[in-house]
């Protein structure tokens, strides 16, 4: 089945509901025939879930990385990727797995299955659709006279390993979307560090910041280091949705991170917020107290972890006592170290809310006074009180 072209400038929750009822039919219905409401109404005619053609998910960790983002997309609870794997989500379309974690035994070539020969179905255009995440950060392999820095299986031609550059030059055009999971793939992370010798970057330096799928979908970033597991368990579901046309398009800010999950700041969802505002500072570890004096970046890092928690909404870095480094920003860690130093902006808000704090301190205390007290009519005795007239 070939990659249907779709137009950015039509409706693009028309053109994916279509690319979806060419991928679920028999494979005799063209993405540009109108299907009659009559036709969709009749259970007979409606494959079951293990019968609809699946959209495929292609993963490649052959980035500069730790694997910590798949690592973490085990501990994935709402949803996680059993549900999402075995379809007990409502309405999820089916959605074969393709993931280097569980999926060889020992590497895409030599293993207990045939694993890099998805990829190569991709390549040949014969895996249609599919959505394709990249896991570490992408090494310039323009930069060196030999070798490589990163290798995904191997060159039938040559013997020679795939570099992940090659990877995204043959796949990117063809998949439905592309997602950049982790701080690595989404920025470059650690190994884009100044002074790096690889040059690494994040998907979109590579591919560009404008790049658009076939489907018109730009590049996912679910940044995080790692990664916080629900976050790109949801984006996954999302873009399923999407290609099912159940969802419309989804809603990115100008660092390609789903607003829904990175619109707010670590501080706006942080219990430690209040003393920020009274300008109460903790001094050392192990107190309650805002953290920004110890190295805290919250009121600047667009990061939802303080709200959902780490797993299963339990932990989380300001939750449990640490400072937040900013792990999931672009500038990420360059911009933000030494970790443990005081940010430079916060010593003048920080300054400023401790002058301020002491004022609506000991006003909250007179209020306090006034309404931590019962009204006066709530006693015993023989006369109502109450204000109430028959």
């Amino acid at each position: 089945m070939s990659t249907p072209t779709l137009d950015p400038a039509r409706g693009n929750g028309e053109q994916l509901g279509k690319l979806s009822a060419e991928a679920a039919s028999t494979g005799t219905a063209r993405s540009d025939e109108r299907i009659q409401p009559e036709e969709r109404v009749q259970p007979d005619r409606v494959p079951a879930w293990e019968d609809q053609a699946p959209i495929h998910l292609l993963w490649i960790n052959a980035g500069l990385s730790c694997d910590g983002d798949s690592v973490a997309l085990t501990a994935a609870t709402q949803p996680s990727i059993e549900e999402i794997v075995l379809g007990a989500l409502p309405g999820l379309p089916r959605v074969d797995v393709h993931w280097p974690l569980i999926d060889f035994d020992s590497g895409p070539e030599q293993g207990a299955d045939t694993f890099i020969e998805w990829y190569r179905k991709a390549e040949r255009g014969e895996l249609d659709p599919f959505v394709l995440v990249i896991e570490g950060s992408v090494a310039n392999e323009e930069i060196k006279p030999e070798g490589y820095w990163t290798g995904f299986g191997i060159e039938p031609a040559t013997g020679q390993p795939v570099t992940l550059t090659t990877w995204l030059d043959r796949l990117a055009p063809k998949a439905l979307a592309v997602v950049a999971a982790g701080t690595c793939a989404t920025y470059g992370g650690i190994h884009a560090m100044a002074g790096n010798p690889t040059g690494a970057m994040g998907v979109p330096d590579y591919l560009g910041w404008d790049w658009k799928s076939a489907a018109g979908i730009p590049i996912v970033c679910v940044p995080g280091c790692p990664i916080q597991p629900d976050n790109l368990s949801e984006t996954l579901v999302y873009l399923l949705y999407q290609a099912s046309g159940q969802a419309p398009m989804i809603p990115l800010d100008d660092q390609l991170r789903p607003r829904w999950l990175f619109g707010s700041t670590v501080h706006d969802g942080c219990d430690r917020a209040g003393y920020y505002e009274e300008g109460n500072f903790a001094r050392t570890y192990g107190t309650e107290e805002c953290l920004v004096k110890l190295g805290c970046w919250g009121p600047v890092v667009k990061c939802n972890v303080p709200k959902r928690g780490w797993m299963n909404g339990l932990g989380g870095c300001p939750n449990v006592g640490g400072i937040c480094i900013a792990c999931t920003m672009p500038g990420f860690p360059d911009r933000f170290m030494p970790f443990m130093d005081e940010p430079p902006g916060s010593r003048v808000s920080s300054a400023a809310s401790q002058i301020y704090g002491r004022v609506i301190t000991n006003l909250r205390r007179i209020t306090l006074h006034t309404a931590d007290k019962e009204p006066k009519w709530r006693r015993r005795g023989d006369e109502l009180l109450t204000g109430y007239r028959p």
